[in-house]
C-alpha cells in the first residue's frame, strides 16, 4: 500500500511541476498517468484529478499573484463562464463511457497542441479593443530583457465562449481546462504567454472545484488516490511556479506541444482499443 501511495505521489509531483510551468494544470498529465500507468478507472482518475487541480491552483497561483504575473481582472470576468461549463461537464461525465471520455481527452490535447504551436504570430497589442479598454483589462509584464512593457487585451466575447468550452472539458476530463484557457488568452485575447499561464493557474482551481462537487456527490472521489495525488501535485506546482519567470517562452511552447501530442496519441489509442 505504501509503495502504491509513493508511486502516486511521485507521478503527481511531475504532473504538478509541468502543469504549473505550462498553465495547463496538473490534470492534463495526471489523468493519463493514472489511467495508463496506474490502471485506475477513468472516472476515479478524473475525480482525483479535479481535487488535485484545486491544490495545483492554490499552490502555483500564490506566487504568480505575488509577483504580478496574473491578470486578476481578466480572471474574474472569465471565471463566470468556466464555472457554468464545469458544472455541465461534470454532470455529463456520469453519462459518457470511459472510451468516449478518453477520445475526447486525446482530441482536446491535439487542439491545444495546434494552437500552442501557432501562437498568435504577432507582437503584443499595445492597446485593448473598445470593450476590453472600458473594462480596463490591459496590464504590464516583464520581457525577457527585464524591461516592463504594457499590453492590451482583445476579443473578450470569443474568450468567454472558449471559457465555457474549457469548463465543460474540465468537468468531463478532470483537467482544470488550462489547455483551452491558455489557448484562448494567448491566441485570441493576445495576452503574453507567461501572463496567460499565470492567469490560467489562478482560474483552474475555481473551475475544478465546481466540477469536483459533482463527482463527490456521485461517490467518484477515492480518498486513497486523491490524497497522495493532491499532495504531490501541490509540491510540483510550487516548484514550477518559481521557475516560470526565468524560462524562455518559445522553449516552453515547443516543449508543451511535444508533450500534448504524445499524450493525445496514448489516450487516443487506448480509447480506440476500448471502443
Amino acid at each position: 500500500m505504501l509503495t502504491i501511495v509513493a508511486a502516486l505521489f511521485t507521478l503527481a509531483v511531475g504532473a504538478g511541476f509541468v502543469g504549473a510551468l505550462s498553465g495547463l494544470g496538473g490534470g492534463v498529465f495526471i489523468v493519463p498517468a493514472l489511467v495508463l500507468l496506474a490502471h485506475i478507472p477513468m472516472n476515479v482518475a478524473v475525480g482525483a484529478s479535479l481535487i488535485s487541480v484545486v491544490a495545483t491552483s492554490a499552490g502555483a497561483s500564490v506566487a504568480f499573484v505575488r509577483d504580478g504575473w496574473t491578470n486578476l481582472r481578466v480572471a474574474m470576468i472569465l471565471e463566470c463562464a468556466t464555472v457554468t461549463g464545469a458544472l455541465t461537464g461534470a454532470y455529463l461525465a456520469g453519462v459518457f463511457s470511459a472510451p468516449v471520455l478518453e477520445m475526447l481527452f486525446a482530441l482536446m490535447m491535439l487542439q491545444s497542441a495546434y494552437f500552442s504551436l501557432r501562437g498568435h504570430g504577432e507582437s503584443l497589442v499595445s492597446k485593448s479593443d473598445p470593450l476590453c479598454e472600458r473594462l480596463q483589462l490591459g496590464g504590464t509584464t516583464t520581457d525577457e530583457h527585464g524591461r516592463t512593457v504594457g499590453y492590451g487585451v482583445t476579443h473578450l466575447p470569443i474568450g468567454a465562449v472558449l471559457m465555457v468550452v474549457a469548463g465543460v472539458m474540465s468537468g468531463l476530463l478532470g483537467i482544470g481546462a488550462g489547455a483551452v484557457k491558455v489557448t484562448a488568452m494567448d491566441y485570441f485575447m493576445r495576452l503574453p504567454l507567461k501572463v496567460s499561464s499565470a492567469t490560467s493557474n489562478f482560474m483552474i482551481g475555481v473551475t475544478a472545484g465546481a466540477g469536483a462537487l459533482v463527482f463527490l456527490s456521485r461517490g467518484d472521489v477515492a480518498a486513497t488516490v486523491a490524497a497522495p495525488v493532491a499532495l504531490g501535485v501541490t509540491a510540483g506546482a510550487l516548484t514550477g511556479s518559481r521557475m516560470l519567470p526565468h524560462l524562455p517562452s518559445e522553449a516552453l511552447r515547443k516543449l508543451f506541444v511535444v508533450l500534448l501530442i504524445l499524450i493525445a496519441i496514448e489516450m487516443g489509442w487506448r480509447a480506440y482499443s476500448g471502443l
